[in-house]
């Protein structure tokens, strides 16, 4: 894994949030799901880690963001941990995969990846967490990736198009739309590996 992505794990993201604004709206679920690889080079899906959030202090949330995620940021059932707790919980067995892979720092996937990674960035900086195991700002976009595979943006349609089925009363959960995600990233990546073994071949022998 280390060599296939310039020493960099991908790992999966899904954020549901209040809003828009990630400096401003509560982020209240985070999910991710980690990528391994097989013994011939097949990326596969691995563990999914998932949390929800309590909003931060002054956080606002945006009443039509909630009735389109269907999230009580307020039901005692969520069992929600504070944002910092969340970080950590997260980021543990993320950080876990990277000695593991012998990969330097995480890159985070995602379906529409700068609006994960700027929620997952602002969660961080409030939380004061050093050590964020994600890159910055460097992403794998599976909107791309899919608008270049099947010739679809939309994650439901895209997930339908690589013959995958999708079920619509699970989506906008994190963990739902972060495993499906995961999937796609998968089997593009693997197709990529079928038909241009001699290109893999070549990124490997650069690194």
């Amino acid at each position: 894994m280390a060599n296939r992505f310039r020493g960099y794990l991908p790992v999966v993201v899904d954020v549901e949030t209040a809003g828009f604004d990630a400096k401003k709206d509560a982020l209240l679920e985070v999910a991710a799901v980690l990528i391994e690889m097989d013994k011939d080079g097949k990326l596969q899906r691995g563990k999914t880690i998932q949390v929800n959030v309590d909003p931060f202090v002054g956080a606002n949330l945006n009443p039509d963001a909630l009735a389109f995620n269907g999230i009580n940021p307020h039901h005692p059932f969520r069992m929600a941990k504070p944002e910092e707790e969340a970080l950590k919980f997260v980021f543990q067995p993320i950080r876990q995969a990277l000695k593991e892979n012998h990969c330097k720092r995480a890159i985070l996937v995602g379906h529409n990846a700068p609006f994960d990674l700027n929620f997952l960035n602002a969660a961080v900086e409030r939380a004061g967490i050093k050590r964020n195991p994600f890159h910055p700002f460097s992403t794998f976009d599976t909107v791309s990736l899919c608008g270049l595979a099947f010739g679809q943006t939309v994650l439901a349609k895209s997930a339908k198009a690589a013959g995958m089925e999708w079920n619509t009363s699970e989506a906008h959960s994190a963990a739902y739309d972060a495993e499906q995600t995961a999937t796609l990233f998968c089997k593009i990546v693997n197709l990529w590996l079928t038909h241009a073994p001699e290109m893999v071949n070549a990124i490997k022998q650069d690194l």
